[in-house]
């Protein structure tokens, strides 16, 4: 979500990746499932890299209404997957998302965690993205 906040910083390669997946979400092609701490933890690192712009940037992202997912299995998943990656637990809840929902991938730039979480499955690097086939077309 950062890259489609400032995707003229030069550190965040694959942008136009991320804004052609933010034009499949607003045409109603690509569903956006988020986990619950997504726009806190957003808000913080835009904070911290664009302070003068967050109060903006929160507010477009919270007018986008995302899907919220949560619950019990969710929390589960996450601690089984944060445990068997030896990752941080809020570095696997949006995975534990993707792995909980059905027909649901999680989209990454982070090349670590998809090295190392890749054989979990439901995950795709950013740059590979396609539309999956059979998505609602507009």
């Amino acid at each position: 979500m950062i890259k489609w906040l400032f995707p003229d910083r030069p550190e965040e390669s694959d942008a136009f990746h991320a804004l052609q997946i933010l034009r499949l979400f607003k045409n109603s092609r690509l569903p956006v499932i988020q986990p619950p701490h997504w726009l806190e933890e957003v808000a913080a690192v835009t904070t911290r890299l664009e302070p003068k712009r967050t109060r903006a940037a929160v507010s477009l992202l919270f007018s986008l209404e995302f899907q919220i997912s949560s619950g019990m299995d969710l929390y589960l998943k996450v601690c089984d997957l944060s445990d068997s990656l030896t990752q941080h637990l809020f570095d696997t809840l949006c995975h534990a998302v993707a792995l909980t929902g059905p027909d649901t991938i999680l989209i990454t730039a982070d090349d670590r965690y998809y090295r190392k979480a890749a054989s979990a499955g439901h995950i795709e690097r950013l740059k590979d993205f396609t539309l999956p086939s059979g998505s609602k077309s507009s």
